[in-house]
């Protein structure tokens, strides 16, 4: 048996440790023993480690085995670490680095952020705080590459983009769709809002034999009752005092492909009536016209009121809620699948940095924690705008709690202020309070600000005041 194999060290320069169940970093520093110390430690962390006495043997493995972290030197011989990183990432892209050095000067630390290093740690480093960033990072790396193969998979599977879940109720709803997309059915998607149903009717579309043509929505809860026809079937000149030209309808836009009507139990019941007749005849008429017209449109309905309830009420027409609910896709809410909250945080992490151009933060774990016992009343769409805030806000290279909305971080308001400033007075601590709670629904309304002052049942004139007054800063609103 060679001396290799018993786990001394070989004339290579290369020291391998025996083959461990755990996780597996590799180590790159020319010094002997801060090598030593670091095996040392994180074998007894359970770590299987590999090191390397340089870059051109650290290459060398990197070519040969999978790592899940590297820790890389920064005053390497010959070529830094800084120089070698971007050899790494071209030999393994998604591998986390952390850098270590002596000299934590901040230009160091821009440069290898910017080559690709998840981290820079500063010799001589605390063991706790290192471990902590060592599976900080691994944790993150391995919850990306969670993502990545989620979708890859869906991709080949079923080529839908920007859906993002693992739990039992997700991965059904997909086989559904992929199921009745190819068909010519009326489609009605049910869930609460924030839940991705207009994700949903493109993914449909994108998936029939109409993918080539028109995917035209429509939010008939946003249009005036009285514009609604004439945007949906279009006019003739001179139909009503406006109409200074003919113009085409909706339903003309989208022939050939898919009309997605959002928020249909909106509708005035004379609406429904028109949009019932479109549904049995595929024919229609301008407003202020006489001529009809024929298109072919699959229609594609969302709600997120109950419309069997609505027809028992009077509010919604039976015969139209059976044409609709040919097939029925229910889509379920953030809280009964709480599973797939980590990886939406992450997927909606990496979205916003990218965005913004700065580094995706980790999730600190009690974030994480937060966030799992949160019940998400505004689902994906409330957690997506938690994200992109805690991108914006981050300082660091982790999300901690304090980046987190109020509401997730629990509703004691009356004492953050007055830990923050000791000269801090009632009126002060009050008008924080009115500032949080108006955030929060605001958030929780997706910065719709009509709905936001229903809730608090004041005039949007009066909110918009207290918005002014209080310096809160209006967001653009997400999609549903």
């Amino acid at each position: 048996m060679s001396n290799a194999a018993l786990g001394e060290r070989p004339a290579s320069g290369t020291i391998h440790a025996a083959p461990s169940p755990g996780q597996k970093i590799l180590i790159i520093d020319d010094e002997a023993g801060i090598r030593d110390s670091l095996e040392t430690l994180l074998t007894l962390e359970g770590f299987s480690v590999e090191m390397a006495a340089d870059g051109n043997l650290g290459l060398d493995l990197l070519t040969r085995y999978s790592y899940d972290l590297l820790l890389l030197d920064l005053a390497l011989p010959g070529e830094s670490g800084i120089d070698l990183l971007p050899r790494i990432k071209a030999l393994a892209p998604e591998l986390p680095v952390i850098m270590i050095t002596a000299y934590g000067t901040v230009g160091n630390v821009v440069d290898a952020i910017r080559a690709g290093a998840s981290n820079f740690v500063q010799k001589p480093w605390d063991n706790e705080k290192l471990l902590a960033d060592i599976r900080a990072a691994i944790g993150k790396s391995s919850a990306e590459r969670e993502v990545a193969q989620l979708k890859r998979t869906l991709k080949q599977r079923y080529s839908f983009q920007n859906i993002v879940g693992k739990s039992d109720a997700m991965l059904k709803l997909f086989d559904l769709v992929a199921q009745v997309a190819p068909s010519r059915s009326t489609v009605l998607i049910q869930g609460e809002s924030g839940t991705g149903k207009e994700l949903i009717a493109k993914a449909i579309h994108s998936h029939s034999p109409r993918r080539d043509k028109p995917f035209v929505p429509m939010n008939t809860g946003a249009v005036p009752s009285d514009l609604l026809e004439s945007t949906l079937f279009g006019h003739e000149r001179g139909a009503f005092t406006s109409a200074v030209a003919a113009k085409k309808g909706l339903f003309e836009v989208a022939d050939g492909g898919t009309l997605f009507l959002d928020e249909i139990g909106t509708m005035t019941m004379d609406m429904q009536a028109k949009i019932l007749r479109v549904l049995q005849d595929r024919r229609f008429m301008h407003v202020g016209g006489t001529q009809e017209i024929q298109v072919d449109v699959r229609i594609v309905a969302a709600t997120n009121v109950n419309l069997s309830q609505a027809v028992k009420e009077g509010r919604f027409r039976e015969d139209l809620f059976y044409r609709l609910a040919v097939i029925q896709i229910e889509l379920p809410p953030l809280r009964s699948r709480k599973e797939d909250v980590p990886l939406l945080a992450s997927h909606f992490l990496k979205v916003y940095a990218d965005e913004n151009g700065f580094p995706p933060p980790d999730l600190a774990p009690e974030s994480l924690r937060l966030m799992m016992d949160y019940d998400w009343p505004g689902n994906v769409r409330e957690l997506e705008n938690a994200m992109e805030r805690g991108v914006v806000l981050a300082n660091g290279p982790q999300l901690t709690p304090d980046l987190l909305p109020a509401q997730l971080r629990g509703n004691s308001y009356s004492t953050a202020l007055l830990d923050q400033r000791s000269d801090a007075s009632l009126f002060d601590v009050m008008e924080d309070i009115e500032r949080r709670i108006i955030t929060d629904r605001l958030e929780r309304c997706n910065w719709n600000q009509t709905e936001a002052s229903a809730y608090f049942r004041i005039p949007l004139s009066t909110l918009n005041q207290k918005i002014k007054r209080l310096n809160i800063e209006v967001r653009k609103r997400g999609r549903d």
